[in-house]
């Protein structure tokens, strides 16, 4: 097992800057996702970490030792991808092996790498088998099996799940997240599933046009996103974000429509009276009773998903449109006024112009 850190790390294609001095140190034993949306470089930090790309700036080093010029062979990781890359020729027994059998490792020690990795990763009786004979999980399955073999110091995964089925993701996010337990190997896995990200992670490096713009626990995240863009990208269906001017002491935020909303610990002061961003969970909405609540939703369309209720609707002379979420089945007309209340803890606040975090 290794630590792997990244100080300052650059990347450019030609003139074209990808990231952006990207700097994280991950601990031994240690499993960190990459999140963020298409294009936004988190296949090209891990990529870089493997030494398929070359760095433009910075320093990479996988227990200490500086890795920049070492080729991918000899930074000992093993890395699983998207495609699975097995041999169709081969049986699965052959494809985990291969790998030993190039580096000339002895047949009685292959032999007994292959067949612990099998037994870990439930493999045993598909090893005469070849890949086309197996269904998609047990393809990415062999492929993880081929890496454990090499008893690698990282392991990194690029979007593995990709090609899956939602019910095969959900067995095979169970299985690499125990997998991981039983082995505590170092492990590096990129994803635009956030469900994949919150499930798997020890720590979230969430990506933003190159930059790294948050880097925390999986709660740390969603609770108290560093930025606008990481509380949009965090959370399914994602946050609700409204304009408001915040009062000239920063105790409360003045709605659309002159509804003033108390703020938690009383505001931002160096913040009173700016035009910020306020925003507030779909989960962290409450009904309340007619007089009490601080906000008139109308309902323009109710979704039921049997454990929950999406509500979407507007409120405000603007029609700005939100989106609730509400625990159970709630059986909820079109055109119906909702009154609620949005309790002052809940809510988040962001600079307009920058979208960074305001206050704690």
């Amino acid at each position: 097992m290794a630590d792997v850190n990244l100080k300052d790390v650059y990347k450019s294609f030609g003139k074209t800057e990808v990231i952006h001095g990207i700097s994280c140190k991950i601990k031994d034993g240690e499993f960190i996702v990459i999140l963020g949306p298409s294009g936004c470089g988190k296949s090209t930090v891990l990529r870089m970490i493997a030494g398929l790309e070359v760095i433009t700036a910075g320093e990479i080093a996988i227990n200490g030792e500086i890795v920049n010029q070492l080729e991918p062979a000899d930074r000992d990781i093993a890395m699983v991808f998207q495609n699975y890359a097995l041999y169709p020729h081969m049986t699965v027994y052959k494809n985990m092996a291969y790998g030993l059998r190039i580096r000339r490792m002895p047949k009685a020690d292959i032999d007994l790498r292959v067949r612990n990795a099998a037994k870990i990763l439930e493999l045993t009786e598909f090893l005469n088998r070849k890949p086309r004979q197996l269904s998609g999980g047990q393809r990415q399955r062999v492929a993880m099996g081929r890496c454990i073999v090499r008893e690698p110091k990282v392991f990194l995964f690029d979007e593995p799940l990709s090609n899956l089925d939602a019910k095969l993701r959900v067995q095979m996010r169970l299985e690499i997240r125990k997998l991981h337990e039983d082995l505590k190997i170092t492990s590096v896995y990129v994803t635009h599933d956030q469900v994949e990200a919150m499930t798997l992670g020890d720590r979230l490096v969430v990506m933003d046009n190159g930059y790294a713009a948050q880097i925390g626990s999986p709660l740390d995240v969603y609770e108290r996103p560093a930025t606008k863009f990481v509380a949009g990208f965090i959370g399914s269906p994602a946050m609700n974000f409204i304009d408001v001017r915040l009062s000239a002491d920063g105790k409360s935020a003045q709605l659309p429509g002159g509804v003033n909303l108390p703020l938690a610990n009383g505001g931002v002061a160096a913040h009173g009276g700016k035009d910020v961003i306020l925003g507030i969970r779909p989960e962290h909405f409450e009904l309340a009773e007619e007089k009490q609540g601080v906000m008139q939703l109308r309902v323009d369309h109710v979704e039921l998903l049997g454990a929950d209720t999406l509500v979407h609707g507007h409120f405000g002379d603007d029609k700005k449109s939100l989106t609730l979420r509400l625990p159970d089945v709630q059986q909820i007309e079109k055109h119906t006024i909702l009154p609620l209340v949005i309790p002052a803890p809940k809510l988040h606040l962001f600079e307009r112009e920058s979208g960074q975090r305001i206050g704690k």
